[in-house]
């Protein structure tokens, strides 16, 4: 073989392998994108800009039908047949610039425009000059490329990168700047717009330039219409479209949700487009009437319980009313709990047998170490049945039951559930972890909730299924009864106020779907009348009415084959019936239920409940008789002070102390008590056991004691006035 020949052949080999090599790997390698979020359908919820400030979509894998045909047809009508260059194409742009001693056309293919957006984007030597060499070299990469990819795919390349204007790039985002709408549904003059505006964006804006805009366009509509893409009829309609006005605002829906997706990237989200809308619709509507009464926010997160996916989401509502904090995602954000985790609480306790689901709970007076709880209505109501206390959202119950149940159990328990926020030690909480000392966000109080409904469906148990049934229960916000008016939604929900009035919660649950709704004020002031009922009930069930009806409803306890065990129980007190229960039914509860403690209070076969109790038991229920004594425990009690208690004196007008009233219930209305302080006799009591007492300050004993020789003591401290 000649030198020639070899030197021939290796210039060959060495050109091939240039041309092998020549193109990038990521053509558009360091391009930044605009992060896209769109519903479960593909609806565009809303965009943020790329980090360059450029409206720029990510890449996208297709080009609608009509946008492609007017590209083709304006800038390479030969695309589908050329091996990336058209040397036709490039002979006439040659005798044309030489003409015009300038450049006036450039020759450059679908294929070859790719390649030099590419160039000059990116990380790719950026902001080249256009020279014959430059243009040597994006035709030698465009016939690479079209050896690597296939025609559409590099139609698709240039429709995501093409200059469409001002801050503009690629076709989707021109099609939503200018037209509002995704390109998929452009019009014919809409297509043709954009399919001319990249020839000469700067001068060819949108916002300027319009006489020769329209003219380009009309002319490439035309051209359509002697190709036989479009009829005489649509010819003469489309050059009748308007061109767009200034760029238009990108939708907004979600925007909280938006704010946490991935940045730079295109996100397929389980929001629903539709429910979407309505939701931040009717949310905004009751927030604006909540806002005259000085609650300025709301959040709301609705889960589909089968898939345990978020399809609504609002993080803040009425994104149009101006004020402080409007931009916090509340849906994310700690927020005291108040009652919202009692259901969890009972549950637990059902499940793990701590209390039988009827169990009679103390709801007396209590202190420790200067933790006092109250309910709601200020009220003591002295024995309450479990399942009637959840429903009635009871604090001093709840209490009683965690001090049972243990807080460090229980705080394990909400962990489990995927409640993150709880990031003290258990003790740190203490029993105020049920009514409000803990913070949560409502995103995971709706999983969570989520769960148990999910739960509820796929693998009942007799805990999650009393939990359900006595949240059915619960009062709605507009006292309508369900089970009376059948075009009201049923639902098992639960609300949940904070100390200080600073968070209404309201969290309701269908066999299908779980909505849950925060209202407030972002900033944690409070406002009169900010309650879970009343602010943000009304809310929850409005959106209830959004949602599919439900064909099933959760499981009753009694539909239960396995898990359960069918027991006795005391129809009065709701524990393992005794010896001395006549009144009983037949109840399905856990396996851990049948090692709970049988029915305390028929010792001596009457219902009789301990003196503390039936003191606040008695008024209301008149019908309760109780007995005269107990053989199985005092008949006296204290009612106040709890043992261990510090009691502050109160003053009067002219600054003096003013003594504290001390208070007992006794078994027998008619006892006579005798009253002693440390060991002091101090006076007697009859019919209504209270004295008021002036202690010292430190600490203290007060005892009493009746005819039969019956007593009872309380301990407490007296703090020092200043």
């Amino acid at each position: 073989m000649s030198k020639k020949k070899k030197y021939v052949l290796t210039a060959l080999a060495v050109a091939l392998a240039g041309w092998l090599v020549c193109l990038p790997r990521d053509l558009f390698k360091g391009v930044s994108y605009s992060t896209v979020v769109e519903s479960t359908e593909g609806e565009l919820l809303g965009a943020r800009v790329a980090d360059d400030g450029q409206w720029r979509f990510p890449p996208c894998d297709s080009v609608p039908a009509r946008y492609a045909k007017a590209l083709i047809l304006f800038e390479d009508r030969h695309f589908y047949h050329h091996p990336g260059i058209n040397p036709v194409a490039l002979g006439r742009a040659l005798r044309q610039n030489l003409k015009a001693g300038h450049i006036v056309s450039g020759g450059s293919t679908i294929t070859m425009q790719v390649i030099r957006l590419s160039r000059t984007s990116g990380s790719h030597s950026p902001g080249r000059k256009r020279t014959v060499w430059q243009k040597a070299i994006e035709a030698v990469q465009a016939t690479r490329l079209e050896c690597t990819c296939s025609k559409d795919k590099i139609l698709a390349l240039y429709a995501s990168h093409a200059p469409f204007g001002g801050n503009v790039v690629g076709l989707e985002a021109a099609s939503w700047r200018y037209f509002g709408r995704p390109a998929r549904v452009l019009t014919w003059a809409e297509a043709a717009t954009l399919a001319v505006l990249p020839n000469a964006p700067a001068s060819m804006h949108p916002g300027r330039n319009r006489g020769a805009l329209k003219s380009k366009r009309d002319r490439l509509l035309r051209r359509l219409m002697e190709q036989g893409e479009i009829d005489s009829l649509t010819y003469t309609s489309a050059i009748e479209e308007p061109l767009p006005q200034e760029p238009l605002p990108l939708p907004g829906l979600a925007s909280h949700y938006v704010a946490h997706c991935p940045h730079g990237e295109r996100t397929r989200t389980t929001l629903r487009y539709n429910l979407q809308t309505a939701v931040e619709e009717a949310l905004s509507r009751r927030s604006d009437e909540l806002s005259r009464e000085g609650v300025a926010d709301m959040a709301a997160v609705v889960m589909d319980n089968t898939s345990g996916t978020i399809i609504a989401y609002v993080g803040n509502t009425s994104p149009g009313r101006i004020r402080p904090g409007m931009q916090v995602d509340i849906a994310t954000a700690p927020r005291s709990t108040g009652s919202i985790l009692k259901p969890f609480l009972y549950e637990a306790a059902v499940e793990e047998g701590v209390i039988l689901p009827k169990t009679l709970l103390p709801d007396i007076p209590m202190n420790l170490g200067g933790f006092a709880p109250q309910n709601f209505d200020r009220q003591f109501y002295g024995a309450v049945p479990a399942h009637q206390a959840l429903a009635r959202s009871l604090n001093v119950p709840a209490v009683f039951l965690l001090r049972q149940y243990g807080v460090a159990k229980f705080h394990h328990r909400l962990l489990s559930y995927g409640l993150t926020t709880l990031e003290h030690d258990p003790s740190w909480y203490g029993l105020s972890l049920i009514l409000g000392g803990a913070e949560a966000r409502l995103d995971q109080i709706t999983a969570a909730y989520s769960q148990m409904a999910r739960k509820a469906c796929t693998a009942p148990t007799p805990s999650i299924c009393y939990t359900l049934k006595a949240l059915e229960e619960v009062n709605r916000p507009d006292e309508l009864d369900w089970r009376l008016i059948k075009s009201v939604r049923k639902a098992a929900w639960k609300t949940g106020t904070s100390y200080g009035l600073r968070d209404a919660w309201a969290v309701g649950m269908t066999p299908r779907y779980t909505i849950g709704v925060w209202a407030g004020n972002a900033q944690g002031q409070g406002a009169a009348g900010l309650t879970g009922a009343r602010a943000a009930g009304p809310a929850l069930f409005g959106l209830l009415n959004l949602l599919p009806k439900d064909q099933d409803w959760f499981p009753s306890p009694s539909d239960l084959s396995q898990g359960v065990v069918w027991v006795a129980t005391c129809l009065q007190s709701g524990h393992l019936a005794g010896p001395g229960c006549t009144e009983t039914e037949m109840l399905p509860i856990p396996q851990a239920g049948l090692d709970t403690d049988p029915c305390p209070y028929h010792g001596s076969g009457t219902f009789t409940l301990p003196p503390a109790m039936e003191w606040f038991y008695k008024p209301h229920h008149p019908s309760y008789i109780g007995a005269t004594s107990s053989q199985d425990s005092s008949p006296i009690e204290f009612i106040y002070p709890s043992s261990g208690s510090t009691l502050s004196l109160p003053r009067q007008l002219d600054s003096s102390l003013e003594g504290a009233v001390f208070r007992v219930a006794h078994h027998n209305p008619g006892a006579t008590l005798w009253w002693h302080l440390d060991n002091t006799y101090v006076g007697e009591t009859r019919l209504v056991h209270e004295m008021k007492l002036l202690p010292a300050p430190g600490k203290h004993r007060l005892t009493v004691v009746d005819g039969e020789g019956n007593s009872a003591s309380v301990r407490f401290t007296i703090a020092s006035s200043l």
